[in-house]
């Protein structure tokens, strides 16, 4: 895999759109990482915190981290010090475990609430009006050290463009109304959706950050 060559594909067919990519090295080698840095990239998104910690450690220090995967409580603490941004917030326990751990490090934390749009009952996430009640509760008002500054979500693994684009289409429309939340700890303004297969689609129906890892870095070693 040419990995400068398949970075530059991407970035050029974004040009022109408010679309940023985050380059997805799940399971990837320290040094395969380096081949996209050296060609330029900074952002980097992964989805295991054992495997972001060891990963940030050995990097340059000037990459910005997203944490993209599904996040148990109690990993929080391992990347609150650094990580940029965190993808997948689906609850509100886990917000304030975050604002907690970020408190300790005297950080504050950008997150993205993940909305569950897809078909599937396997991915994670909450449903519009559990997001919408959480952006306007008193309660988030109190966690300084957190920030809410868009939404994230995956559509159904389908062969389906018009399912796909109806599903990012719907995820686009509650994240143009949770705008209206903004308030000292929210700024509505990312817009998390799109993966390999369905950036194209993604980058068409607003999003501001496609996470792409097989078409960067070839299929993934487990």
């Amino acid at each position: 895999m040419d990995i400068k060559k398949s970075i530059n594909e991407i970035i050029n067919y974004l040009k022109g759109s408010n679309t940023r990519l985050v380059a997805v090295s799940k399971t990837k080698p320290v040094s395969v990482i380096m081949e996209a840095y050296d060609a330029g990239h900074r952002v980097f998104g992964e989805n295991k915190v054992q495997e972001l910690t060891e990963k940030a450690d050995q990097l340059p220090k000037d990459i910005e981290w997203h944490m993209i995967g599904h996040l148990q409580r109690n990993k929080v603490k391992y990347m609150a010090s650094f990580v940029t941004l965190i993808h997948a917030i689906d609850s509100f326990k886990l917000l304030k475990e975050v604002n907690k751990q970020a408190k300790n490090h005297n950080r504050v934390i950008e997150c993205l609430l993940q909305i569950h749009i897809a078909e599937e009952d396997t991915k994670f996430g909450l449903d519009e009006n559990e997001a919408m009640d959480l952006l306007k509760s008193d309660e988030l008002k109190t966690l300084e050290n957190v920030k809410i500054v868009g939404l994230m979500g995956m559509a159904t693994f389908t062969e389906n463009e018009n399912q796909i684009r109806s599903e990012f289409k719907h995820l686009k429309n509650i994240f143009d109304r949770a705008k209206s939340t903004n308030s000292k700890n929210v700024e509505i303004k990312e817009l998390s959706m799109g993966m390999s297969g369905d950036y194209k689609i993604a980058m068409e129906e607003g999003s501001t950050l496609i996470r792409v890892g097989s078409s960067i870095f070839g299929e993934r070693n487990y």
